[in-house]
């Protein structure tokens, strides 16, 4: 026999229900089309409640079901501070992604109101699923629920470029999903366990010839959850796919499947730092390599969704950086500055999508001039772009960083820690070449097009920047923006969820 916690399922069971019910509903009453968003809304806010009181807690002690009577070790679903975290991450950004793809007149997005709500609350019910799996199967089946979707939200944009984007993420998909079994099966053969318990790997490290096959086995691993976290080498797909598809699909790609991928990378390396593994050298590699690669790749972007999906790939060598430490404070620190990250990381499209709702052109140049002629569109990406790069009055960015040096810091991987103060400084140069766009004046700037007018009869930094934005889209910057805000004034808001 084994127990069940429906409350302590609810994170996972409200998106994965609200799917069916959206589909259920959109069968028996197809013209309904606003309602099956309002249901998706719910089912996001049903989550978000049953989720925060564990994210709260001041215990600390893991939440555990589906447990055979009489063995923890035997439980297949546990939820600690960090979990907790990661979920409720995914649920928020997921309720933000879905008040961008409300329909209206302007919906570029084919497949129905109901295809599109049901898949980004499937994805969000894996990336769910995948931060509290803690045995090989569901955390295989939760992985994957959370990447499939997704593919087929970047295929129904309906465009070329939209379809070069789904294919590079379905093969990416599909090469990931080989090594993850492959480590899978490995880690099965090396702790004779199909549960990530750190007493089966402690038992596999001291045994010399065990030890290899579990080594290579998390090796497989992480190089599986590498794919869907845009490390490098691992992250050719991303630009290609953030710019294929619209910028709400983008934004999912970069919030709530950037927290599931992590949360799988956590379940994964968690039974290591409790049997007390050595230092991950080539985590720590990875990481140096992976923000370097994306801040210089970054720098040379005009399309505002490309520098965002560079800016992912070095933020994602921030985020599995304290993971080379295998301390126990480490998954912690990368938890902590992947939801600073998301944070910022949504408000920037939400801007992004608001300008390309209004017609504006995929450049820099749209945001001419925007803390001026819109303080509220202008103030709010200027604050998520100083806090990507942890520069004043962005406080949570800048904290953020300290928190994931200082595991790196503490273990004394000096070499490592001066890499990311570099590429620190280097990022500063990413997002501030943005953020002079939004500085400059919009009159001179018409001046300037105007005596060099482009070939298309437009000007690169034309928009209609003076148009309403859809209460739906309002909802989600308030919010977004105001989260922002808080935690930047202070930041133990976000950050001490995962204490």
């Amino acid at each position: 026999m084994a127990t069940l916690d429906w409350v302590a399922l609810g994170p996972v069971l409200a998106p994965a229900l609200g799917a069916v019910v959206v589909l259920v509903v959109d069968a028996a009453a197809p013209r309904l089309v606003r309602v099956h968003h309002a249901l998706g809304l719910a089912a996001l806010v049903v989550g978000l409640a049953v989720a925060l009181p564990g994210a709260v807690s001041s215990t600390g002690a893991p939440v555990r079901t589906l447990c055979l009577s009489g063995r923890a070790a035997a439980c297949l679903y546990e939820v600690g501070p960090v979990a907790a975290a990661l979920q409720l991450g995914a649920l928020a950004s997921a309720l933000v992604v879905l008040l961008l793809l409300w329909p209206d007149r302007r919906a570029s997005l084919r497949g129905g109101p109901a295809v599109l709500v049901a898949l980004v609350l499937a994805a969000t019910a894996g990336a769910s699923g995948v931060a509290a799996a803690h045995d090989l199967g569901s955390w295989l089946v939760c992985l994957e629920l959370a990447t499939l979707p997704v593919i087929a939200l970047v295929a129904l944009r309906g465009t070329t470029e939209a379809g070069r984007g789904a294919l590079a993420l379905l093969t990416t998909s599909l090469v990931s999903f080989a090594l993850v079994v492959l480590g899978a099966a490995l880690w099965l053969l090396a702790t004779g366990q199909a549960v990530f318990a750190p007493e089966a790997v402690s038992a596999a490290l001291d045994d010399p010839e065990r030890r290899a096959v579990l080594l290579l086995g998390v090796l497989l691993l992480l190089a599986g959850v590498g794919f869907k976290l845009s490390l490098v080498p691992f992250h050719v797909w991303t630009p290609q796919a953030y710019a294929g598809g619209s910028e709400a699909v983008a934004a999912f790609l970069a919030a709530t499947s950037k927290i599931a991928a992590l949360a799988a990378l956590v379940v994964v390396l968690q039974p290591l730092v409790l049997a007390g593994a050595p230092v991950l050298v080539a985590v720590g590699v990875v990481a140096a390599v992976t923000m370097t690669v994306g801040n210089l790749l970054a720098l040379a972007q005009d399309d505002p969704v490309r520098l965002l999906a560079w800016s992912t790939v070095a933020q994602a060598g921030w985020v599995v950086l304290p993971l080379s430490a295998a301390s126990p404070g480490s998954t912690a620190a990368s938890g902590a500055y992947l939801l600073a990250y998301v944070v910022a990381t949504l408000v920037a499209f939400v801007v992004v999508h608001v300008l390309a709702v209004g017609g504006a052109p995929r450049t820099l140049a749209a945001s001419t001039g925007l803390l001026r002629s819109r303080p509220l569109l202008g103030g709010a990406l200027g604050l998520a772009l100083l806090s990507l790069a942890g520069l004043p009055p962005g406080v949570l960015g800048l904290v953020a960083k300290v928190v994931a040096l200082r595991p790196v810091v503490a273990e004394g991987q000096w070499l490592l820690a001066l890499v990311a103060v570099a590429n620190a400084v280097v990022g500063i140069a990413v997002y501030l070449r943005w953020f002079a766009v939004l500085l400059r004046d919009p009159v001179a700037q018409e001046g300037v097009e105007a005596a060099q007018p482009q070939a298309g009869g437009e000007a690169p930094g034309a928009g209609p920047l003076g148009g309403r934005v859809a209460r739906p889209v309002l909802v989600a910057l308030v919010l977004s923006s105001g989260l922002l805000v808080a935690t930047s004034v202070l930041p133990q808001l976000l950050l001490g969820l995962l204490e």
